[in-house]
């Protein structure tokens, strides 16, 4: 059925009285190499990074949870930028790895600094989790509901790895990411979006729970993260193109007046066959999968705050942030940075 209501990516007129005015980032010191990758299942050094860019990822200790993360992301942020926390009047944490089903990762970190008035809410929309709540941040301020938002990216992929298969755990890593979204009238810093969902790819990319059959195929994995990888290259070269081009489309610029593209850190070979298709240089592309592994929703806060400690990234650049996943779920985002 058509519903004609529906909005098309270029009819789409972006409000904006919102923009980032600050990022913090937090991995665990525990490091798994492609040597120690080795030592558990039939893989090689020169395999991993020929396949998939990755060299090194990071995992939590025991009794470390994503909200721990996330909080030592905070202070990260406050380490580095002059901003409160005790006045935040939302906090939304996009992650598929909470540390317990509720309460939510959100109001974890809210108990943790004593926030005294704000909403907590926790997102699921796996790798496309952080672009998503950027998106919603920036909704919620610009309507006038809201004036200050922490945005978290955060996963430990690491406890719902099998790392039996040597296709999937070669592949994922724990990290968090934080920016302050805040309220600002005459410098809106949002310039376009485009989402969308292919539900019927879920059985794709999932991890196993209570139901044991989705869209007629078998639920696997005990828990842990199930991946077609050749379904999810698929999806993400050919729907990430087409997001670019509508992220374009709706600005009315072009692929080279983007400062940084910061899509996803799922694989290496995914990102450079979606720079060719766009024409965007690598060179312009930041991310953060060599040394953190594809740690979902935290991928791309992870991959700008790089930027930002390497001196690539400055308040004013151009930057197009994608995220896609589990869903399968896409969200692309143009915005200028701080």
């Amino acid at each position: 059925m058509t519903n004609s209501n529906v909005l098309k990516d270029s009819e789409i007129e972006l409000v904006s009285h919102a923009r980032i005015t600050a990022i913090g980032a937090y991995v665990p010191e525990r490091k798994i190499t492609n040597a120690d990758m080795e030592q558990m299942v039939d893989t090689s050094d020169e395999w991993i990074v020929q396949r998939t860019g990755i060299h090194e990822r990071r995992a939590v200790r025991d009794g470390e949870f994503t909200s721990d993360m996330c909080i030592r992301a905070v202070e990260d942020m406050r380490a580095n930028y002059s901003v409160n926390v005790e006045d935040v009047d939302m906090i939304l944490v996009a992650t598929n790895t909470p540390d317990v089903p509720f309460p939510s990762v959100a109001a974890i970190v809210q108990a943790h600094f004593g926030i005294a008035s704000t909403g907590t809410l926790d997102i699921n929309a796996t790798c496309a989790g952080f672009a998503y709540g950027l998106h919603l941040a920036n909704g919620l301020i610009s309507a006038g509901l809201h004036r200050k938002i922490l945005v978290f990216g955060a996963d430990t992929l690491t406890r719902v790895t099998d790392y039996t298969d040597r296709t999937t755990c070669i592949l994922f890593g724990d990290g968090a990411g934080v920016v302050m979204v805040e309220r600002d009238m005459g410098n809106g810093a949002f310039q376009a979006v485009t989402l969308g969902t292919d539900g019927t790819g879920g059985k794709h990319v999932y991890r196993s729970g209570a139901r044991k059959e989705l869209h007629g195929a078998e639920l696997v994995g005990e828990g842990n993260i199930v991946q077609n990888g050749r379904e999810v290259y698929r999806f993400a070269v050919s729907t990430v193109p087409k997001g670019v081009a509508a992220l374009l489309e709706q600005t009315g610029g072009t692929a080279d007046q983007i400062d940084w593209f910061v899509p996803h850190s799922a694989n290496l070979r995914i990102i450079e066959s979606i720079c060719e298709k766009t024409g965007i240089p690598i060179e312009k592309a930041l991310y953060s999968l060599e040394y953190y592994g594809n740690t979902s929703a935290a991928s791309i806060p992870l991959a700008i705050h790089l930027g930002v400690q390497e001196g690539k990234v400055k308040p004013g650049d151009n930057m197009l942030l994608f995220g896609f996943g589990g869903g399968l779920t896409y969200t692309g985002l143009m915005l200028r940075w701080m």
